[in-house]
């Protein structure tokens, strides 16, 4: 079973609601008035973006970039690769980027940039976890629910190789499973 490799729970299923009615919320505010493209970065946005747009009041459009610089492993490779990109033409639109966690920050330093330069009027970025410890990059989420420590963590919409994303919270994994 797959609870049986997780280590400790980070995150429970009920902070991440939490996290998600705070945030859609703020972002509610923030552009009232205004229409949103909002951008999942897949596949770890999943959970986390569903829920999220559920508790935004405004009209909005969705669309998903296939956008990492992981590969299945632990680490970042340290280069972005774009599997999949959006269909929607950003220019002069509001759009914010959403994603599972910044870690390093490359992945969303880019993508930010790559909108921008499509000319999007504005982009911001929403992640749910925020893991300063691994910031390679200077970049800092404009909207995150929380602060993880340093550590490798599975779980709504976190893989380890294909697997785990469908855990209903955020855990850290057991080192004997990677380490294999």
């Amino acid at each position: 079973m797959m609870k049986d490799d997780i280590k400790e729970v980070l995150v429970s299923r009920e902070q991440i609601e939490t996290i998600c009615k705070t945030l859609g919320e703020k972002i509610t505010e923030d552009y009232k008035d205004k229409k949103l493209l909002v951008v999942g970065l897949l596949r770890g946005c999943m959970p986390f973006m569903a829920e999220l747009i559920l508790n935004i009041n405004l009209y909005t459009e969705l669309d998903y970039m296939v956008a990492s610089s992981y590969e299945g492993g632990t680490s970042s490779t340290g280069h972005l690769v774009i599997k999949s990109d959006i269909t929607t033409d950003v220019k002069g639109k509001d759009v914010l980027i959403v994603d599972d966690i910044i870690d390093t920050g490359l992945t969303l330093k880019e993508v930010k940039a790559l909108f921008l330069n499509r000319g999007a009027a504005s982009v911001k970025t929403c992640v749910m976890l925020d893991k300063t410890e691994g910031r390679k990059e200077n970049i800092n989420a404009d909207y995150f629910g929380t602060t993880i420590p340093n550590k490798f963590v599975v779980g709504y919409g976190l893989d380890y190789g294909p697997y785990y994303r469908n855990l209903p919270y955020v855990g850290v994994l057991k080192e004997e499973v990677y380490k294999k």
